[in-house]
């Protein structure tokens, strides 16, 4: 049968075999397409020129919907009731319809294999739903019996509580009834004496007798008023209200009670780290965080740890609710680790994944105003310094070091009556207001116009030939790693090495007075003779 008269139906026909789930069988020359019972019908009618058959359940998909079988593009059965016109072989054009045809049915059988696999996993999906339905009611069964056990054992406590109330009430209750009855029998008694001696008395009126009268009628009204003195000293007084001084504080449970509720028994997801936040300025480091977007679970908190920049142990350097935090004091040119977690009442959260960071290789720094003497001068963004006494005051640099190699600058801006600046560190705590090296948190070298001394804790060493003028740089270079102090004068060295032996952290530090001004210069190489001084040993 010629194809031509169906090419147009049949381009049709593939565009409608894509809008439904396929399955294909592995070189099978039917293809099987799964689709509701309406659809079917609809095709079958529009299609009426192919051939549509019912397939058992075994060869299509299991899953509710009725299976249907259409010829593959490749098989040339002609449609029921027509017959081919003329059955001699088909001119060279049809030949390549029906290689047109064989290509777009192999794309077509592939495209629907895809498809079939997207079946597959959303028949996989259903199957998980439904078992998440099981499961959720199994919890709820579970939770709820959970929650009434809890509820009775608060039940329980109540009523054990009440008991113990209940008891002191009753023992309240007795001693009441004691003490009344005790005032009771000690009143009754007491009335009884009171009768005894009133009748007593009676009688020795009536007698006749005035000289036994006389005898005994001063010692009868003494005992009557001391009878009568007894009962007016609070022996006609309860000794116990009838009412009961107890009230039931019922208020702060009534509130635990009204507080009832639930709380998150999960622990928090691990944070992310947002890197387009993260980064290094110098030795210091800010790292940024958050919650993931789809988590639920309070967070109380965060711990954020770093390691010692040499793939040592972590430490904790921040504990707090802020989701951001700079770190500083870190080490120049060292690669840190940084880690992050989440914790709440119910416990600690996994760490979130480990960013590694690069403190910079060089250190970038001006003077410190914060910690400098107040008769020091600024200007040029905290890099130029003067001062405006005649009396030595020290000027410290932002950044400490306590390790690797760091070299500075500062160029003599002016330099009048050859005065004796120093050059040096310093510990934070040292002298503000004397020449750099007078006490012990100071090493420096302080130079005039011919020659330079080194010094620390007042005591002075290495006189060496040269000074300085305006215009000349002296350069500071401290090698932690080796732990020695090195100056020099218009980049060469002055006199030995400085010091030795130096460990702990240390500032840069000047010390001058009005009379000189000096600006600073850092991030430099280190100069080429401790280079290569560095490169024989």
């Amino acid at each position: 049968c010629c194809p031509c008269a169906h090419s147009a139906a049949l381009n049709e026909y593939i565009q409608a075999c894509l809008q439904v789930p396929v399955h294909i069988p592995t070189r099978a020359p039917w293809v099987t397409l799964a689709m509701s019972s309406r659809d079917a019908v609809g095709l079958k009618a529009q299609w009426k020129h192919f051939p549509v058959r019912h397939l058992p359940k075994s060869e299509g998909i299991d899953d509710g919907y009725p299976s249907f079988s259409l010829p593959s593009p490749n098989r040339t059965s002609p449609a029921p009731g027509r017959q081919c016109r003329d059955p001699s072989p088909s001119p060279p054009h049809s030949h390549q319809l029906l290689q047109h045809m064989n290509e777009f049915g192999t794309q077509l059988s592939q495209a629907l294999n895809g498809l079939s696999d997207r079946a597959k996993e959303a028949k996989e999906f259903l199957v998980q739903l439904r078992n998440m339905v099981q499961q959720i009611q199994e919890n709820s069964v579970e939770f709820e019996a959970c929650l009434v056990a809890q509820c009775d054992a608060l039940i329980d406590a109540l009523n054990r509580r009440k008991a113990q109330l209940l008891s002191r009430v009753n023992k309240e209750h007795e001693h009441k009834l004691k003490v009344v009855r005790d005032q009771i029998s000690h009143c009754t008694v007491k009335l009884r004496q009171t009768t005894g001696l009133m009748e007593y008395c009676l009688e020795v009126i009536k007698e006749n007798d005035p000289s036994g009268f006389l005898q005994i009628s001063d010692a009868l009204i003494r005992r009557v008023h001391l009878t009568e003195d007894q009962w007016g000293k609070g022996t006609l007084t309860p000794r116990m209200t009838t009412d009961f001084d107890l009230n039931l504080d019922n208020g702060p449970l009534l509130q635990s009670i009204h507080q009832l509720d639930f709380v998150q028994m999960k622990v928090p997801a691990p944070p992310i780290l947002q890197l387009e936040e993260c980064c290094t300025h110098n030795n210091s480091a800010t790292l940024s965080w958050k919650q993931p977007p789809l988590s639920t679970v309070q967070v109380e908190g965060y711990i954020l740890e770093l390691d010692d920049g040499n793939g040592g142990q972590f430490r904790e350097v921040y504990v707090g609710k802020e989701t951001m935090c700079t770190v500083d004091g870190l080490h120049f040119n060292s690669t840190y680790s940084a880690r992050v977690k989440a914790f709440n009442k119910t416990g600690v959260s996994p760490y979130s994944k480990t960013l590694v960071l690069q403190t910079s290789e060089v250190a970038w720094f001006s003077f410190d105003p914060a910690s400098a003497h107040a008769d020091i001068i600024f200007s040029n963004d905290n890099l130029t310094v003067t001062c405006n006494s005649y009396d030595d005051r020290v000027v410290l640099g932002k950044t400490g070091f306590s390790k690797g190699l760091h070299y500075w600058e500062l160029s003599i801006d002016r330099y009048d009556n050859h005065p004796d600046p120093a050059f040096g560190v310093a510990r934070i705590d040292v002298l503000k207001d004397a020449m750099l090296g007078k006490d012990d948190k100071a090493w420096a070298m302080y130079v005039d116009n011919n020659r330079s001394w080194f010094m620390h804790n007042n005591s002075h060493t290495n006189r060496t030939e040269g000074g300085i003028t305006k215009g000349a740089t002296v350069g500071v270079l401290l090698d932690l790693t080796r732990r020695t102090l090195t100056f020099s004068i218009n980049e060469d060295q002055q006199g030995p090495v400085a010091f030795e032996n130096l460990e702990g952290l240390f500032f840069p530090a000047v010390s001058l007075n009005r009379n000189v001004q000096v600006t600073l210069h850092t991030g430099l190489p280190v100069p080429e003779f401790y280079a290569s001084r560095s490169a024989m040993q």
